[in-house]
């Protein structure tokens, strides 16, 4: 008797926890959201309130309408052609940045798993691949740690204006992104098409090329477009640093008060954005 009332105390118990935690969660999630809109002081009133629609309907106004001069069309043109190139070379840049990274940074294929069955390792050789796997890691923790708008600066210190420090700013930032995601992929993939290769008595390089890239290719291929399409819109905010593209023409609409022309650089990259998310999607069902 005495171990049924215990065993039903437990079950009672636990029955309070289950129903209790949902109730935590969801007190701890809108503690959270409160204590993390004072932090920023939201005042939604001044959003919404009547000054604050006024002030948006009249700088609304200011924009209209478009400037649709030949100048500033080939202007924008001109930003538009920039702003592509830039997020196409910096994710190009970024592939190539995380390809042997995510290698690096794989365990599988370093120093462990299904590349290494059948051979231990020694003790200074696994040691220095656990040191060049740490180190890789690393590395992708700093690229992907700092945004791209702070690497824009200072390549933009080291190299100059212009759109050639937005690219590297991208290519870096993306290369740690990219190589965190195609590490993930490489310690995924299914070992049974390898334990196949191993049987036939493939070298370890040749179960990497045949074995695991074949199998990480396709999701390789749609993060790094992915990524391509969040560069666009990545290209468009690093020209306010100097970067180029029609972000800097942006930069410059504001400052000056072109509200006309500003209205026409919104629209470019609106299309801009719109035609790349169509062509990345195109691509994909495509290639995958």
């Amino acid at each position: 008797m005495i171990v049924t009332k215990a065993s039903g105390d437990h079950s009672i118990l636990a029955s309070r926890r289950r129903l209790l935690f949902p109730w935590l969660v969801t007190g701890g999630f809108v503690a959270l959201v409160v204590w993390s809109g004072l932090g920023i002081q939201v005042d939604v009133g001044a959003l919404v309130g009547g000054e604050g629609r006024h002030q948006m309907t009249v700088y609304v106004k200011k924009l209209f309408p478009p400037d649709l001069s030949a100048p500033m069309l080939r202007e924008a043109l001109v930003g538009a052609i920039e702003t592509f190139a830039i997020s196409f070379v910096g994710s190009l840049l970024a592939v190539l940045i995380a390809l042997p990274l995510s290698v690096l940074t794989t365990r599988t294929i370093l120093y462990r798993g299904i590349l290494y069955a059948g051979r231990r390792l020694g003790s200074g050789e696994k040691g220095f691949r656990v040191g060049v796997y740490a180190s890789a890691k690393a590395v992708l923790n700093v690229l992907r740690t700092i945004p791209e708008i702070v690497w824009a600066l200072i390549f933009v210190f080291l190299v100059g204006l212009g759109p050639f420090p937005g690219a590297l700013a991208l290519g870096v930032h993306t290369g740690g992104v990219l190589g965190k995601l195609f590490g993930e992929v490489l310690e995924d993939v299914d070992p049974r098409r390898l334990e196949t290769l191993r049987a036939t008595g493939a070298s370890r390089l040749q179960i990497l090329f045949y074995g695991i890239l074949p199998q990480a290719l396709p999701q390789w291929t749609s993060y790094a477009l992915y990524r391509w399409e969040v560069n666009i819109r990545a290209a468009a905010v690093l020209g306010f640093v100097g970067a180029g593209g029609l972000g800097q023409r942006i930069y410059i609409s504001l400052s000056l008060f072109l509200e006309h022309q500003l209205l026409t650089l919104i629209i470019a990259v609106y299309i801009m954005v719109t035609l790349v998310d169509g062509l990345s999607a195109w691509l994909r069902r495509r290639l995958l």
